[in-house]
């Protein structure tokens, strides 16, 4: 399974590759689920899980995306967002905001 970043954009760093591993661990034992490698990169997570077939994989995937979307530590997420603050600030004053970060 791969979970890629909005626009593609290089978002991840080891802090957070680290501590989504952790999260998706959590998730995946509550559904008796083995994750069996875990890999990031700037912009995606590769995941590979071992279910057992009486897990819907539907209900495993969505809480995989919830807590991707919503399950982070509140520092995590305000790393992110002040990352991102500091990427948009660069392009708007240098003229790419309109090529490379939509509307």
């Amino acid at each position: 399974m791969v979970f890629v970043t909005k626009y593609r954009r290089g978002d991840f760093d080891d802090e957070m590759l680290a501590c989504c591993e952790e999260i998706m661990r959590k998730v995946c034992q509550r559904f008796e689920a083995e994750l069996k490698e875990f890999n990031g990169e700037l912009d995606h997570v590769r995941l590979l899980i071992n279910y057992p077939p009486k897990v819907a994989v539907s209900k495993l995937v969505n809480s995989l995306k919830d807590v991707s979307c919503g399950g982070a530590p509140l520092a995590i997420v305000r790393q992110y967002i002040d990352h991102r603050n500091i990427r948009s600030e660069i392009a708007r004053q240098s003229g790419l905001e309109k090529r490379f970060i939509p509307a």
